[in-house]
C-alpha cells in the first residue's frame, strides 16, 4: 500500500461553535453539515468531501483514550477503491497489526487501527467523487459497516 495524501484530521473540542469561528470564519474551511445532534461539524475546503472534523466534548479532558480535547485520529488516503483497501487490510494482517474496525462512511470505506503509540489512524479509499460532488451532504451519512 502507498499514502497518497493526508486526507483529513478529526478533533475533540471544548466549544464547537468557538472552534468554527476559528476554522470556518477566520481560516476559510466551508462547513458542510452537521452530526451526533448538532455537536459535530465537517468542514472542507473544497479538495474532497472533508478534511477536517470537529466534535464537541466539553469540559471532559478524559483520559489518555476515549473522549478527550484534542486529536480523535487523522485519514490517510491509500487508494480509489475497495480492492485496494482489501489489499491493505491483507497487509496490515500479515504484518501483525490488528484492525480496530472497518466502516462504510458512504463518501468513503475505512479501516481503523492505532500506531505504535496508540494513535488512531484511518487508511481509507474514496468513494466516486460524484457521490459528494452531487451531495455535500452525503458526508453525513450514516455509518455503515464494511466487510471485505
Amino acid at each position: 500500500m502507498r499514502a497518497h495524501y493526508l486526507g483529513h484530521v478529526v478533533f475533540y473540542v471544548k466549544d464547537l461553535e468557538r472552534s468554527l469561528l476559528f476554522y470556518r470564519d477566520l481560516l476559510g474551511f466551508r462547513e458542510v453539515g452537521r452530526i451526533f445532534n448538532g455537536l459535530a461539524a465537517a468542514l472542507t475546503s473544497g479538495r474532497t468531501h472533508h478534511e477536517l472534523l470537529l466534535i464537541e466534548v466539553g469540559d471532559a479532558p478524559g483520559p489518555p483514550v476515549g473522549r478527550r480535547r484534542g486529536l480523535y485520529h487523522i485519514g490517510i488516503k491509500i487508494g480509489d477503491s475497495v480492492d485496494e483497501l482489501r489489499v491493505a487490510k491483507q497487509e496490515l494482517e500479515a504484518a501483525g497489526i490488528p484492525i480496530d474496525g472497518m466502516s462504510d462512511h458512504t463518501v468513503s470505506q475505512s479501516l481503523y487501527l492505532r500506531d505504535p503509540d496508540g494513535n488512531e489512524v484511518e487508511l481509507y479509499v474514496d468513494a466516486d467523487e460524484l457521490i459528494w460532488k452531487n451531495n455535500p451532504a452525503a458526508i453525513l451519512s450514516p455509518i455503515k459497516p464494511l466487510y471485505l
